[in-house]
């Protein structure tokens, strides 16, 4: 089941630009019928449409960035696990060689839509907080989930571009002097995404798990243990008292035992099990508002295998990574994670594909499946937080905080069980040996879900193929040749905003 956007979360978006741009200066009489701040926000039933369109935006991972790829490949292109088939768009090749500059256009999308979403929120808590009368809890669940998505948008700036401009109040005219911010520290960053998931938290009305696709109080603790964990590593370097605040709130996840994961890996990807069970919050796409434009990309480059007319190719798995996976793993295994074969036409004769290729996103529904024709229209969601992430949070974090302990493997445990895989047993591990056991998990469960990058970074290192081994992230060289250099550490601030606006000088070091 997925919650609405309904069209008037469009019309909120429009208006949020109008504010910011001066579109009144186009009339010359108030048209009573128009949007504005004098007629909306300003009554109980606007507080809805205007957080709908706070996930609206969210939407942006999946825009396009150019011919044959979309803005969600940026944090995977850089992580080496992935190539293009068609080498077509060069904002993505120079993504793929590390040879990206402040030009980029997918990095200038995520700018756009990180900062169109945080704009969004801040109108959305402003207005609604002033809506008077309406009833107290829905008012404070609303202002909670635009908070948390205001938290995750920053969360994505604070990691991409380091200091950033950090705005909590919406811009109403062309005359605010918040047009052209300066770029706050990342601590200060930080500590306004601490407020924002920790002010949500205090939202009664809030689930612990809404099926609908909505913010959930689940989702909250998920990502604050993430921020928490994120916190303690690069490059604030809080250390132990910051794992142990991702270990506790993780925790708090775990011992709720709303969440669980799933028992089969297909459960990942079907549109019946959305936002239930294992995942914990995702990026909602529905074919009578939106259907899910990432398919086409992930899938061989015209092998005719799906219903889609359109096989692009454009990201799609490193046979090197896939190989790295420990013998006998299930989710190396034939149509768990990866599929090297799959049915002419999506429905058809099995057909070999001669490579590896991406299933734990693959729509079935849409591509077909054997003897099942596809609807080459794609609703599969995209998941943001799941249970699994939360499980490896908790066991990295509470290792570095005390070690190997009995609660330590067992979250683990449930990772590896599932993955037919053993797990060391108290006393058999050490604090190190167990550190990069839990980290080579979060390499091959999280996968393709944009959390490698970002892990990359808050470690500092990065994994290498060959050796199976974890190294340093400045002089990794990835198996087709290019190196990470310290710069690779943060992403340059597009061209376009630094000329618009010159506070935001100096460009990130390096480019």
């Amino acid at each position: 089941m997925k919650f609405n956007i309904k069209k008037l979360s469009s019309l909120v978006f429009l208006l949020t630009i109008c504010l910011s741009t001066g579109c009144s200066d186009f009339l010359e009489e108030k048209d009573p019928s128009n949007l504005s701040p004098d007629n909306f926000y300003t009554l109980p039933e606007h507080a809805e449409p205007a957080v709908n369109a706070i996930y609206d935006r969210l939407r942006f991972l999946g825009d396009g960035a150019g011919i044959f790829s979309n803005n969600f490949q940026m944090v995977e292109a850089v992580t080496g696990t992935t190539t293009s088939e068609t080498g077509q768009n060069q904002d993505l090749n120079n993504l793929i060689n590390v040879g990206h500059n402040a030009d980029n256009g997918h990095n200038f999308n995520w700018w756009n839509g990180i900062y169109d979403g945080i704009q969004n929120a801040n109108l959305a808590i402003n207005r609604i907080s002033q809506i008077t009368p309406m009833d107290e809890n829905l008012k404070q669940k609303f202002i909670a989930e635009a908070k948390f998505l205001r938290a995750l948008n920053y969360f994505w700036a604070v990691r991409l571009w380091g200091d950033v401009p950090l705005l909590t109040e919406p811009i109403f005219s062309s005359t605010d002097p918040n047009l052209n911010p300066t770029r706050s520290t990342q601590q200060a960053v930080y500590d306004q995404i601490v407020k924002d998931l920790t002010d949500a938290e205090t939202a009664t009305a809030l689930p612990w798990i809404d099926p609908s696709g909505r913010a959930s109080l689940g989702a909250i603790k998920s990502l604050l243990a993430s921020v928490y964990l994120t916190m303690a590593g690069y490059p604030l370097q809080k250390g132990n008292e910051y794992y142990k605040k991702a270990a506790d709130k993780a925790k708090e996840v775990i011992d709720q035992n709303v969440y669980r994961l799933f028992p089969e890996y297909a459960n990942l990807h079907s549109s019946a099990t959305e936002n239930i069970g294992e995942h914990i919050f995702m990026l909602q796409y529905a074919s009578v508002i939106s259907d899910n434009p990432i398919q086409a990309l992930l899938l061989p480059n015209f092998k005719e295998i799906s219903a889609y007319n359109t096989e692009i190719g454009t990201t799609v798995p490193r046979p090197e990574f896939v190989a790295t996976y420990e013998a006998g793993d299930k989710r190396a295994q034939e149509m768990q994670f990866f599929y090297t074969s799959y049915y002419e036409g999506g429905s058809g004769a099995l057909k070999p594909l001669g490579a590896p290729y991406i299933f734990k996103l693959f729509d079935e529904k849409a591509n077909g499946t054997a003897g099942a024709p596809g609807s080459a229209r794609s609703e599969l969601n995209y998941p943001i937080l799941r249970y699994a992430e939360v499980l490896l949070t908790y066991a990295e974090a509470q290792n570095e905080v005390a070690g190997p302990t009995q609660d330590v493997l067992n979250a683990l445990k449930l990772i590896r069980d599932r993955a037919q895989l053993m797990t060391p047993t108290l006393g058999s591990i050490d604090q190190s040996g167990l550190r990069t056991m839990i980290l080579s998990e979060r390499w091959h469960e999280l996968c393709y879900e944009g959390k490698t990058w970002f892990d990359m970074v808050r470690l500092r290192k990065a994994y290498n193929f060959t050796t199976k081994s974890f190294e340093d992230f400045v002089g990794h060289k990835f198996v087709y040749g290019p190196m990470l250099e310290e710069k690779h550490l943060l992403f340059p601030l597009p061209t376009a905003e630094i000329r618009n606006n010159l506070n935001l000088q100096p460009q990130n070091p390096g480019y």
